[in-house]
């Protein structure tokens, strides 16, 4: 039997080899390097939670230090003054209204992207592509002239919609992607069962594509829930304003009450980290089983 013929390595692979993955010091290099680059991350959060706790005059005079006199007296006022618990309610109403439409609609798309042929395919491909390479900034006037004439200028559904047409490309190119790997015999499996399209969909290739499906909707949730940009634009008023909306008011009118500020951006901070730790196997699951899935 003739040997198998060995890869060649690039220059860069051999000395990651050499020097990183069969070096102890190599391997103490990188976790240090890691840590420190995590200290970066972690550094600004704890310096906020800890000053959230403090009065402002303590924040000026010993901002790095540990509170001398902890006082949940910020988080009460942030609820008491700027109504926070409101604006969680309208970030989630907006952030979950545009995942549910992402998914479906996304996951609809990419079915037909991924198992039909038709004409323009290709071409609808590269379109989606290339969209993603147009900012939301470049979008912003049209979509706020869109707004007005449809009267939706402060209403949920002027960051829903616009939000959920921004991450449809996204969710159909990575979710399509996953589809594309599921074996055809699955496909024709099913059609011998008597599936129609939309069954086939929801029986075979949804479960199977959960993966791409949490991971789509990992990301989606947390650029809907930190989109300030749109939020600004489309949504002044307090009563649907989310909580990123909040927070910059909070910012603007209370700019000397560094408390209130630290406490304000705490709570904004919060909900993300518990998303995230919540959802974090299922993010690196769905992150890494379309390269090994085929």
């Amino acid at each position: 039997m003739a040997h198998a013929v060995e890869k060649k390595m690039t220059f860069w692979e051999r000395f990651q080899e050499r020097y990183f993955a069969e070096s102890k010091a190599g391997k103490i290099f990188i976790y240090v390097v890691l840590t420190l680059w995590s200290m970066t991350t972690i550094f600004p959060l704890a310096w906020v939670f800890l000053n959230s706790f403090k009065e402002s005059r303590e924040i000026i005079t010993d901002t790095f230090a540990l509170p001398s006199d902890p006082t949940i007296q910020n988080y009460v006022n942030a609820f008491e003054t700027v109504n926070i618990g409101k604006s969680y309610l309208n970030s989630f109403i907006i952030s979950g209204s545009v995942v549910l439409l992402v998914l479906f609609i996304g996951g609809l798309a990419a079915f037909a992207m991924a198992r039909m042929q038709f004409k323009l395919r290709g071409l609808l491909q590269a379109l989606l592509v290339a969209s993603l390479l147009i900012p939301a900034f470049a979008t912003i006037v049209p979509v706020y002239r869109m707004m007005i004439s449809m009267d939706l200028v402060n209403t949920y559904r002027a960051l829903i919609i616009p939000q959920t047409a921004g991450n449809l490309p996204f969710a159909i190119l990575v979710i399509s992607g996953y589809m594309a790997t599921i074996p055809k015999e699955l496909e024709e499996a099913s059609v011998m069962d008597g599936c129609g399209r939309f069954k086939m969909f929801t029986k075979v290739f949804l479960p199977i594509s959960l993966p791409a499906f949490s991971t789509v909707g990992i990301f989606v949730f947390l650029w809907s829930y930190n989109d300030l940009f749109s939020s600004l634009v489309l949504v002044s008023h307090e009563r649907v304003a989310p909580i990123v909306v909040l927070l910059s008011n909070v910012s603007s009118q209370y700019g000397t009450d560094y408390g209130l500020m630290t406490a304000a951006i705490a709570m904004t901070v919060i909900p993300v980290l518990i998303f995230y730790l919540l959802a974090q196997k299922t993010f690196e699951k769905g992150a890494t089983s379309g390269a090994v899935k085929g």
